[in-house]
Formats: structure tokens, C-alpha cells, sequence
């Protein structure tokens, strides 16, 4: 790995930690239920990229596997709170 892709990596962790710190923030402080579940969105998204991220470090599958897994249970866990919300049941 040269040292400029390492930097770079390293500095896209930083971000990313930085970017889940403020999602983090917004779903503590969300003055609506809809502020928070985008923020839970944004914060597993987030989630999903550092765990590419760090498959690219240490170059290792396991990661793309478990972002694979993030990915899946973030999409399902928006869409059923998303139902949620708009009509106050998730199954019918």
C-alpha cells in the first residue's frame, strides 16, 4: 500500500467517525421522529462505509461481508419505520 493511499484511508476514517458523531447527535437531539430516522439512516450508512473502508486496509472479505449485512438490516429497519410513521402499524 503506498503511503498516499494510506493517508487517504486513514483520513477517510476520520471523516467518517466525525460524520457518525454528528448523525449521532441529531438522532439524540431530533425535534421530530422524522429528523431521527433519517439521522439512523445516515448513521448506518456511514457505518456501512467505514466497514468498506476498513476492508480496503486490512484487505480482508469479512468486512464487505458485514457491510453487506449492514446495508440489508439498515434498509429493512428504514423502510419499517418508515411504515411506521405513516400509518402507525408495521405489519398488517
Amino acid at each position: 500500500m503506498t503511503p498516499l493511499l494510506f493517508w487517504a484511508l486513514k483520513g477517510a476514517l476520520f471523516l467518517l467517525a466525525v460524520a457518525m458523531l454528528c448523525a449521532l447527535a441529531r438522532l439524540l437531539m431530533g425535534p421530530t421522529a422524522q429528523d431521527r430516522i433519517m439521522a439512523l439512516d445516515c448513521l448506518y450508512i456511514n457505518g456501512m462505509l467505514m466497514m468498506l473502508t476498513l476492508g480496503i486496509v486490512y484487505s480482508s472479505a469479512v468486512y464487505f461481508e458485514a457491510a453487506m449485512l449492514i446495508a440489508l438490516f439498515g434498509f429493512v429497519g428504514t423502510t419499517a419505520l418508515a411504515k411506521f410513521l405513516l400509518r402507525g402499524e408495521v405489519i398488517e
